[in-house]
């Protein structure tokens, strides 16, 4: 059963929901960068690419380290995984509709091509 209503979820989805931090988790796909380098692609603060980067550790999709000065975010893949899971219900539920409705259209063509064409006449 998929939980519907888990705290780690919601942030995941929260943070999943700004195009600029799907980007930074991207971006971090690659290996760990710097807040700069994370928000170098945006016009953006660093203060703002900060709270972006709040989000994503607070969902858990990413950890920062502190070294001296900078600090360092690496990807944690780890949550999507719950995420994954709770979308995959909802495949199954489409693939399921879409499935008996190209099975009802496939039926309603056999019909249509086993019953003979009535002729029609121009009087």
């Amino acid at each position: 059963m998929v939980e519907l209503q888990t705290p780690q979820l919601n942030a995941i989805f929260h943070a999943l929901g700004d195009a600029t931090r799907r980007q930074m988790l991207h971006d971090l796909v690659n290996g760990e960068r710097t807040v700069s380098q994370l928000a170098e692609p945006f016009e953006i603060s660093l203060a703002a690419a900060s709270k972006h980067i709040k989000a994503l550790e607070h969902a858990g999709l990413i950890r920062r380290e502190v070294r001296g000065r900078t600090h360092l975010c690496r990807l944690n893949p780890g949550p999507l995984a719950s995420a994954h899971q709770w979308l995959s219900f909802y495949e199954r539920f489409w693939t399921e509709r879409l499935d008996v409705l190209e099975r009802l259209l496939r039926e309603e063509d056999a019909r249509k091509s086993s019953t003979p064409k009535k002729e029609t006449t121009n009087e």
